[in-house]
């Protein structure tokens, strides 16, 4: 230390002062676990939990997180006031906290019970003053129960300040307090794009990823269900932190061994689906360079930056790829070919999805993905559930042999595998598309200037004698700030990467939670990469079942037909189904049907049909006396569009629907109707 360092004293040490921003990260330096509750590097300083109080002398008692180093402060981080202060501030927050703990999600990582028992709570002396409120349940992502709330803020700030989302704030004020969607709604009722990072950074599981463990289990206990899964990339190298195992440790082989223990039939490698994305993706990539289509084009693979693009730029759907995600390119492949392959009858066929991912329940639901009356991915398991079904089971999993993936959906290349990283699906598609363009081999499978955590990374990669430029962004907030540049002439690509969660799937919403985020995609990044390199093949061109499956099940090549019809989507504009400003029928309550119709303001040909379909929806309600069903509301639009369409929702079913004419208009509010009727039963 030399003599021009400013320095400070924490409990009779001395410490230098570097770029700390506050007395609690200086604190932390030296080796003191600060308790606190609102406190994460990555947001805004909140100050609201006052645990990381500390004594300044000739100052008095402050608050860690909000007060900055400053030269020849002396400070205490214990004192018999502090401890009291400290532990009354927890019973405080347990007195009007649900203590069912047991049963709790969040139980064995759960900040408050672990700070209770550190600062030894043995007894909550307060009353609780608060009513119990309702649990949302309404998400196919995300359940959110306002009784284990603490009002620290954690989730406010990661949806607005991370996310720039805004799906949740606070709302009242005083001892009536508490966290909500706008207007107390459901979080299926508002902007949220099922991304979870809402539930990774809640200290008490007051938001937890949806759980679908129980009716996994039962399909498993069904002698009559043949139970298929297949494993994402980034659960591979986060899983074995449940277990006690390091960071970034490849564990899918032992995963395979655990499912198989289970009961699960056959254990694939997502990775497999994720090379025949690339087959798709980087097929549409090329032919929109080749024939100058709609660009820059967007991956596609992310559901939580898919709905968000949906919802807050509907304008660039035409530039987002077509090609479905990996999961749901499982969900093809299995449907398609394993009633056959495992000699099983198709509705005794049960497809289970493990990802690191809450959107990804989201997606699997969306109405667009059944087929033959059945969605393609039944069940879709985050890494935290699957750890607590082979807990439950009493497996070590520290402690199981390896085992092989089953094939031919087991065999992947080290393409597929780092998806599960922010700047993976843009390499893996870079290692398809430069040779296929250049048609010749690649002289280097890596591309540096794609990786790392740089919010938003640019680069030009020289193909065939021109340049492709090139962006890869994670975190939804970054994408906007992407988009924006976009649409003001500041920036200009060809093909984009965009993953919601910071560091891509590695630190999705369903992940292992960790206190040290920054660190945990850092290493969870690292083996990945590690297990590209251990891969045999790293290019997914080279994936030679991947080509079998085109030829057995899917036209024979990537872009045709049958292809198109089961690998590929279509999206919808949500921009208005969140803005509903008249409420037509009803009010809102739990168990209720929504019904949203998206109405301009301005009228076509001298009529409103969008509003004519409204009132006969309503008509329709009424005369079914659905009056306690269903919620018709209307969403104002003062743009107009050409097209004759008109969007509506019926709950979680999203579709455009052509009025343009007598009979098409009959033809749509037939079929609302049906769904209405079918919703309500």
């Amino acid at each position: 230390m030399n003599n021009t360092t400013a320095t400070m004293t924490i409990n009779g040490l001395k410490v230098a002062i570097g770029n700390e921003r506050n007395l609690l990260e200086l604190i932390r330096k030296i080796g003191i676990d600060m308790p606190t509750f609102c406190y994460h590097s990555e947001l805004s300083i909140y100050g609201a939990c006052r645990l990381c109080l500390v004594e300044v002398e000739k100052r008095g008692i402050m608050a860690a997180c909000s007060t900055k180093p400053e030269a020849g402060m002396v400070i205490h981080t214990d004192s018999k006031d502090l401890r009291m202060m400290r532990k009354i501030n927890v019973e405080l927050l347990l007195a009007n906290h649900s203590r069912e703990c047991p049963s709790c999600m969040r139980s064995a990582n759960c900040t408050l019970q672990s700070l209770a028992r550190r600062l030894g709570v043995t007894e909550v002396r307060y009353k609780q003053t608060q009513k119990n409120a309702p649990i949302d349940k309404a998400s196919p992502s995300l359940e959110r129960d306002p009784n284990k709330c603490v009002l620290c803020g954690d989730c406010v700030r990661v949806c607005t300040e991370v996310q720039s989302v805004g799906a949740i704030d606070f709302a009242f004020r005083g001892a009536n307090a508490r966290v909500a969607p706008a207007f107390d709604k459901n979080l299926n009722e508002v902007e949220c794009v099922n991304c979870g990072q809402c539930a990774a950074v809640c200290p008490t599981g007051a938001i937890v990823p949806k759980q679908q463990r129980e009716q996994v289990w039962s399909q498993i206990h069904d002698k009559s269900k043949t139970v298929v899964a297949s494993i994402a990339p980034a659960v591979r190298v986060a899983l074995g932190e449940m277990f006690g195992l390091k960071g970034g440790e490849n564990v899918a082989g032992k995963l395979v061994t655990a499912l198989k223990l289970m009961g699960f039939a056959e254990v694939y490698d997502t990775s497999f689906t994720a090379d025949m994305t690339i087959f798709e993706e980087a097929t549409e990539l090329i032919d929109r360079i080749t024939n100058k289509k709609t660009m820059p084009m967007f991956t596609s693979c992310c559901p939580a930056w898919v709905k968000f693009a949906e919802t807050y730029f509907p304008e660039f759907i035409p530039n987002i790829s077509s090609t479905r995600s990996p999961q749901q390119i499982y969900g093809a492949v299995a449907r398609e070919t394993l009633p056959g392959k495992l000699g099983v009858n198709p509705e005794n066929l049960v497809v289970v999805s493990i990802m690191p991912c809450t959107a990804k329940k989201f997606e699997a639901q969306l109405p667009k993905f059944k087929h033959d009356g059945r969605q393609d991915i039944d069940y879709v398991l985050t890494t935290v559930e699957v750890s607590q079904m082979i807990s439950s089971m009493g497996i070590r999993l520290d402690e199981l042999p390896i085992s092989a993936f089953d094939m031919p959906y087991g065999f992947a290349t080290g393409g597929g595998v780092i998806f599960g990283t922010t700047g993976g699906v843009m390499e893996a598609a870079l290692r398809y598309a430069v040779e296929k363009i250049e048609q010749k081999p690649l002289a280097s499978v890596d591309f540096a200037e794609v990786r790392g955590g740089t919010p938003r990374k640019e680069a030009e990669i020289e193909v065939g004698g021109t340049k492709l430029r090139v962006a890869v962004v994670h975190g939804l907030g970054n994408a906007r700030k992407l988009v924006d540049d976009i649409k003001a002439g500041k920036a200009q690509y060809d093909f984009i990467e965009v993953m919601a969660c910071p560091g891509g799937c590695v630190c999705g919403g369903g992940q292992p939670i960790t206190q040290n985020p920054e660190l945990a995609r850092q290493i969870r990044a690292a083996g990945l990469y590690n297990a590209d390199k251990t891969q045999q093949l790293q290019k997914p061109q080279d994936n030679h079942l991947v080509v079998r499956c085109y030829e057995e099940a899917f036209g024979g090549c990537p872009g045709s037909h049958k292809a198109h019809e089961r690998l590929h989507t279509h999206y919808q504009d949500r921009a208005q189904l969140f803005d509903a400003q008249e409420i037509m029928l009803g009010m809102p309550g739990e168990g209720k049907v929504d019904v949203v119709v998206t109405v301009h303001t301005v009228k076509q040909d001298g009529e409103n049909k969008e509003a004519a379909l409204l009132s006969q929806l309503v008509a329709y309600a009424k005369q079914q006396n659905l009056r306690d069903k269903v919620v018709i509301a209307a969403s104002f639009n003062p743009a107009r569009t050409n097209d004759g369409k008109v969007c509506v929702a019926v709950g979680d079913n999203v579709a455009e629907y052509q009025i343009d004419g007598d009979v098409a208009a009959s033809a749509a509010l037939k079929e609302l109707t049906g769904l209405i009727d079918a919703a309500v039963k």
